[in-house]
């Protein structure tokens, strides 16, 4: 016996003898029929560097890759490393959490069926990296059926290498292979090139080798994770198929989103505009901020449920020049659209989630993290020496949610007093004062309350007194309906009683005495260091605000950071982007649209006081706690 497999044996026995490794519990949870308990044991072993499998309802995997995060980078099995390493080390170990449970399961047979047989199927594979050609060959080893390849390669010198190793595969049955430019990413040489081609299949799976950065950290794990489950298992795939071939209904699969990603990959984050321009495009109406969508751009679909997408005509100038950003691009955006445009077309979107391992067609695990109370997190949080938080809609709320209302109930008291027409005009020529200061300052920095004011009174005709005035009103209508979130504020002031360094920290127009005045009013009673972007002319959401941060954290010592804020953009992304740790929580609407409720107060809506009325007040009460189930 090698010696790597007799380890494992060793191993094996000590995890069933101390309860943690149950091999029946896995056969059943995962649908898999094994030759025996070592094929079990090893199953769990390679899926377990990457995917949130568990040997048993004693020991939670994934919880204890993040609590040793030296494991998940080593690409070490956590269970292995506990009964070898950890356990000696001190480290410990808790039973299986559950953190979702899908609803609208799926159960397809895990061997392949005849229907599934006669299928047509095209593997559309981009080919950036070379060592990639050797890992998807691998790959399709144990794949049910045969299958035909298409694919894209990034360098000419890869043609022998990938014609000999995956055109002769035994799986495979007919090979294209095209030489193309680095433009486009995974999906420009698949549209431009293919796009004929896969409308002649029943079924096409597109990858890519493409080692994506997200933000600023390379994800090989995450290249794993999707290729077992877009095409190296075939217990997986065979129940992939069989789902196609069984409901025609079905029109795009992928498993759930990569658990190591952040909370909120599954946000439309920095590319509303091109998600907006994709929308018009393909005839869709606006989607929602939480969206379920193929995370990485890989995923099984029927053509026709992507017509509009897959069409003849693209050509690779029809896409952006490298280099792109991490995020906020027409292809960042396209990948987001393709379930809205699968279920435009009347077809359905399934999942696989590998941690009970089901087939599902439940869009909640988009948002599955921010269930829990805060009392749950708290450890994590308070581990931190220093916190910064946001301020609207993490410890201020407003009474109807939205943030314009102040400005809408100022002109219709203009309108009652004859010195505007009508209150939505009002509004919008105070918001295009603000936005004529933006750009006249080339949009760096920010603009003053104040200011602002000043300008509009200018196109008012009345004078810096007079529009002194107004600016007052519009604080004091917005202070009048500011109210605390109870939770996020009973949190700070704790944190603050423990001895915790507090910071808070605002993209705002208002001054900083002006947000002082609102903490003040919702309870905020322990000290800290307020930043306003009007004030430091720095903000969060264009990454200035952070740059300064990280400095002054550098500066002061502090090594132990954590910052709280609900935009995914401002609070999250942007301070991940360098490296700062964040924890987001909902705004709102979004934790509104978690719960299933109607979609409201958007487009012309959100500026229609009648809906305001109707529809704020809800949303802020149900938005007071930022997490599901508290």
């Amino acid at each position: 016996m090698p010696m790597q497999e007799h380890e494992h044996e060793t191993a094996m026995r000590e995890c069933i003898e101390a309860g943690l490794f149950d091999p029946q519990w896995y056969r059943e949870t995962y649908s898999i029929d094994f030759e025996d308990d070592f094929a079990i044991f090893s199953d769990y072993l390679t899926k377990s560097r990457f995917s949130p499998v568990n040997p048993s309802p004693a020991f939670d995997s994934e919880t204890y890759l993040r609590e040793n995060i030296d494991v998940f980078h080593h690409q070490i099995s956590p269970l292995y490393h506990y009964i070898n390493n950890g356990k000696i080390e001190g480290r410990t170990h808790g039973p299986a959490i559950n953190r979702w449970s899908p609803r609208e399961i799926l159960t397809p047979e895990r061997t392949i069926g005849e229907k599934a047989k006669t299928l047509k199927i095209a593997i559309c594979l981009h080919i950036f990296y070379d060592d990639f050609i050797d890992r998807f060959a691998q790959a399709l080893d144990a794949f049910p059926v045969e299958i035909d390849l298409l694919l894209t390669l990034a360098k000419e010198e890869f043609t022998d290498h990938a014609r000999n190793t995956l055109g002769g595969h035994p799986r495979v049955n007919k090979t294209e292979i095209r030489i193309v430019p680095n433009r486009g990413r995974n999906f420009g040489p698949m549209l431009v090139e293919y796009s004929k081609e896969i409308k002649e299949y029943d079924l096409f799976c597109h990858l890519h080798s493409k080692k994506s950065l997200f933000s600023g950290k390379e994800q090989t794990q995450w290249a794993d994770y999707l290729t077992e489950y877009l095409l190296r298992d075939p217990n997986i795939i065979s129940g992939v198929l069989n789902s196609f071939a069984e409901d025609e209904k079905l029109g795009l699969y992928y498993p759930t989103t990569f658990w190591m990603m952040p909370v909120w990959v599954n946000h439309v984050t920095m590319n509303v505009p091109f998600i907006r321009e994709w929308e018009k495009a393909l005839d869709l109406p606006p989607g929602t901020e939480f969206i379920s969508y193929p995370v990485g751009g890989m995923f099984w679909a029927r053509p026709e449920a992507l017509d509009g997408v897959i069409r003849e005509g693209w050509e690779y100038d029809d896409f952006p020049a490298e280099p792109l950003p991490n995020d906020g691009s027409m292809l960042h955006a396209l990948e987001r659209v393709l379930g809205s445009l699968v279920e435009g077309k009347g077809y359905k979107q399934f999942f696989y989630y590998p941690t009970t391992g089901q087939f599902t067609t439940d869009q909640s695990y988009t948002t599955s993290s921010y269930r829990g109370t805060i009392e749950q997190h708290l450890p994590a949080i308070q581990a931190h020496a220093c916190i910064s938080f946001d301020v609207f809609d993490t410890l201020v709320r407003r009474e109807y949610t939205v943030a314009d209302y102040a400005k809408l109930k100022l002109g219709k008291h203009l309108c009652e007093q004859g010195m505007v027409d009508d209150p939505h005009d009002f509004m919008k020529l105070r918001n295009s004062a603000e936005f004529e200061l933006r750009k006249r300052a080339n949009f760096q920095g920010d603009v003053v309350i104040d200011d602002i004011y000043k300008e509009l009174g200018a196109k008012l005709g009345i004078s810096e007194a007079d529009a002194d005035g107004l600016m007052r009103k519009e604080f004091e209508l917005d202070l009048e309906m500011i109210l605390p979130k109870n939770e996020m504020v009973e949190l700070f002031n704790h944190l603050g009683s423990v001895g915790h360094k507090l910071w808070v920290i605002s993209d705002s127009y208002y001054t900083r005495e002006q947000v002082g005045l609102m903490l003040r009013k919702v309870g905020i009673a322990v000290p800290y260091r307020l930043l306003v972007s009007s004030t430091e002319q720095k903000r969060k959401d264009n990454g200035s605000m952070w740059a300064m941060i990280k400095q002054d954290l550098a500066q002061e010592g502090i090594d132990r950071h954590l910052h709280i804020g609900d935009n995914v953009v401002a609070d999250a992304q942007r301070p991940g982007d360098i490296g700062l740790t964040t924890f987001h929580i909902l705004h709102p609407m979004e934790k509104w649209q978690a719960l299933g409720f109607p979609k409201v107060l958007r487009g012309s809506d959100a500026l229609d006081e009648g809906q305001i009325l109707k529809w704020g007040k809800l949303v802020s009460q149900v938005g007071r706690n930022p997490f599901i189930g508290e």
